[in-house]
């Protein structure tokens, strides 16, 4: 810990790692909250894992790839979303194709691009250290209109999040705003890419959320915790992972599944607890 910390002020590729892993954790408890709370993680999975796709087909036409998963991410949010609005018995069938073509999609088009090509591991793996300075911008527009959607639209949001049928007597669009929250979870799911790559982006999307859940039941306090969480994986994940040189988007999960086997384990202890104490006091 020391030696990143001696490191982090001499290094600038360090310093833009640190801010892209705290940047794309306010994505990640925003945005990993609703996810969690309204359990549509399988549908955030194929989301994140078709946009390989629109990132290989960028590639190979010499664009930046992920301006290729940005809109490879949304195509796959509204098409997943329509598919659970209007035909919902084909509804994982339907996840789980978007989930292989767009993956074999992007192998085929990174294979057969030009030159040589290192770029498949990060893009499934992620590498933070390498996060161009540029990117932090981008990084921090995406925030920018995560939060102020969410802001702009939270009582539809959370509307629709616990019971979709109280939402549409009450006049809200509930297919409106279910699209438009799955391209934020899209959104979302570019800004991790760029932390953990693709394979883990599941887990920092949710974990952090899954935790708060332990312990708090407001949705905006889930969000609070779920985001500072999700820094404090990140950057401890960066400052673990210097040291012996292990690949850092790994050390992140790991560490963050660490502590929610450990959360889960210690809510379902002092739940058991309270449980007896009422049993007893009866």
């Amino acid at each position: 810990m020391s030696a990143f910390l001696a490191a982090l002020g001499d290094y600038a590729f360090l310093q833009t790692a640190l801010f892209a892993g705290l940047l794309a954790s306010i994505g990640c408890g925003v945005v990993g909250t609703f996810v969690v709370v309204k359990r549509i993680t399988f549908m955030a999975g194929g989301i994140a894992h078709s946009v390989l796709g629109g990132m290989g087909v960028a590639l190979y036409f010499g664009l930046d790839p992920f301006a290729g998963a940005l809109l490879a991410a949304i195509l796959s949010a509204l098409l997943i979303g329509s598919v659970r609005l209007v035909w919902k018995t084909q509804e994982d069938t339907m996840i789980g194709a978007l989930w292989a073509i767009g993956m074999a999609i992007g192998v085929l088009f990174i294979a057969k691009t030009p030159g040589y090509t290192s770029d498949l591991m990060s893009f499934l793996f992620g590498n933070i250290l390498l996060v161009p300075t540029r990117e932090l911008w981008l990084m921090a527009g995406l925030d920018l209109v995560l939060v102020a959607t969410i802001a702009l639209f939270y009582r539809q949001f959370l509307a629709i999040t616990f019971d979709e049928e109280l939402a549409r007597l009450r006049g809200v669009p509930v297919a409106f705003f279910y699209l438009l929250l799955l391209c934020l979870v899209a959104v979302t799911v570019v800004l991790l890419i760029q932390v953990v790559g693709l394979i883990l982006v599941i887990a920092l999307l949710t974990l952090p959320a899954a935790i708060a859940g332990h312990y708090v039941y407001s949705l905006s306090a889930m969000m609070l915790i779920a985001t500072v969480l999700g820094g404090l994986f990140t950057s401890l994940g960066l400052a673990i992972s210097f040291g012996p040189d292990l690949p850092a988007g790994p050390t992140m999960i790991l560490l963050a599944g660490g502590v929610y086997v450990l959360s889960a384990l210690f809510s379902r202890f002092m739940a058991r607890r309270r449980a007896t104490r009422r049993t007893l006091a009866a």
